[in-house]
């Protein structure tokens, strides 16, 4: 396969064939070498043994195993090939961070998890295990094979070192908060009021990675445990919602900030009993003045909080009052995404059913235009089946030169649920 290779040409550079990868013909960033004494890419070996490969994929021989040797050499060529041409826009590719070894990540799991080291050397090893926790997700994998590496750090997280302020409970939580919880671990903190009461404590503690740390784990506890008893009993935490919407309102220059605080606040907002806590925490201003500032994914979530929020009487009067809810939501709709708009026409729905105010600041934002243009669009049937709802409750309001002379609006015509 070498052979078959010719010179690739980037941006006017001819990239000699054994600097590229054999499987992506790429330039590699980490050339690694196999038991054949193949070089690959470390992404690109690691993506074939991953879908089940076992033989190497220059020589078909079998692999007797997959250890991974760095190639120091043939990478120091690689970037000082890219430094005689940086001339032509070629930027020189970073010494990468090699993964973790399991030896070690046992070492410091050792280390931090054995009562009779000095508290300095256990929360030394916390650092060290959350910068190799942090450098990349093959080294997150590396720390979870560890057998009881989570039921450890849980125990740290937990225990009663410093009455549950140290700065051991603190790292353990940081480390905690990479990885994903199972059911049963989840459960295991739901079950324990005092656990949950901990975290909503940390929720207001001076250090802001503390906070955050804290209501991320809030929010995988929710989302893992399955009971609706126990999601019932977290929620009923009243320093949960003000945390969290502390955390929206005080942290908003803090991107992680608003990702974390609005996934906490939409787990807590699943749980119907209990949502007026977080309208009276003040969620309804905090998602409201958030909403601009929020990537798509984000911003889903916080427009599905705002429609649940509104289909409780509290929730709808906070929205109603915000005089940018309306015009926000109808800003929305067809412009980040088809389940936003769905979120966005639903809150609409129940804000406009329960206020006069809301049906003429809607039609004064330009409800009509969009919600034709959403009914005629390829979005979601029950986005749809809410606009044609929307317009048919709004009928009377319109002004009547955008309705007399036109058609258009028998796309209001209700489908049934």
């Amino acid at each position: 396969m070498p052979g078959s290779l010719e010179p690739l040409d980037l941006v006017g550079v001819q990239v000699p064939y054994y600097f590229r990868c054999p499987i992506s013909l790429e330039l590699m960033r980490d050339p690694v070498t196999v038991s054949t004494g193949q070089t690959y890419d470390r992404t690109s070996i690691e993506s074939w043994a991953a879908t089940g490969n076992t033989t190497c994929p220059v020589t078909r021989t079998p692999l007797s195993d997959f250890t991974l040797i760095p190639n120091h050499t043939l990478r120091r060529l690689i970037q000082d090939w890219c430094v005689a041409n940086r001339a032509f826009g070629i930027e020189r590719i970073p010494t990468p961070k090699q993964p973790a070894e399991p030896a070690t990540v046992r070492s410091l799991m050792n280390q931090a998890s054995s009562a009779s080291n000095p508290v300095s050397v256990r929360v030394s090893a916390l650092v060290r295990l959350k910068g190799v926790a942090r450098d990349s997700e093959k080294n997150r994998s590396v720390i979870c094979s560890h057998n009881s590496a989570r039921e450890i750090l849980m125990s740290l997280v937990f225990s009663d070192s410093g009455s549950g302020s140290s700065e051991l409970n603190q790292e353990a939580l940081a480390v905690l908060v990479m990885f994903k919880l199972g059911e049963s671990e989840c459960t295991e903190i739901a079950s324990d009021l005092n656990k949950v009461i901990y975290l909503s404590k940390l929720l207001f503690h001076s250090s802001i990675d503390v906070r955050l740390n804290s209501a991320s784990l809030i929010e995988t506890v929710l989302a893992g445990t399955r009971s609706p008893d126990l999601q019932a009993e977290i929620s009923n935490v009243v320093e949960l919602f003000a945390g969290v919407v502390d955390i929206l309102k005080n942290l908003s220059s803090y991107p992680r900030a608003l990702r974390i605080g609005v996934r906490a606040l939409f787990a807590l907002c699943l749980v119907k009993q209990t949502r007026h806590k977080a309208v009276e925490a003040g969620a309804a201003e905090a998602l409201i003045e958030r909403l601009a500032d929020l990537d798509k994914c984000d911003a889903e979530r916080a427009l599905a909080t705002i429609e649940l929020l509104c289909r409780i009487p509290s929730g709808c009067s906070a929205f109603a009052a915000h005089a940018l809810t309306v015009p926000l939501l109808v800003k929305t709709i067809l412009k980040i995404s088809d389940r936003a708009t769905e979120y966005a026409a639903g809150a609409l729905m129940a804000l406009c059913s329960e206020s006069e105010r809301s049906q003429m600041d809607a039609v004064s934002a330009g409800v009509l235009t969009q919600l034709l243009l959403l009914v005629q669009s390829d979005c979601t049937d029950r986005a749809k089946r809410k606009a044609q709802m929307l317009l048919k409750l709004l009928r009377d309001s319109w002004p009547e030169d955008s309705t007399g002379n036109s058609d258009d609006f028998a796309c209001s015509k209700v489908v049934p649920f």
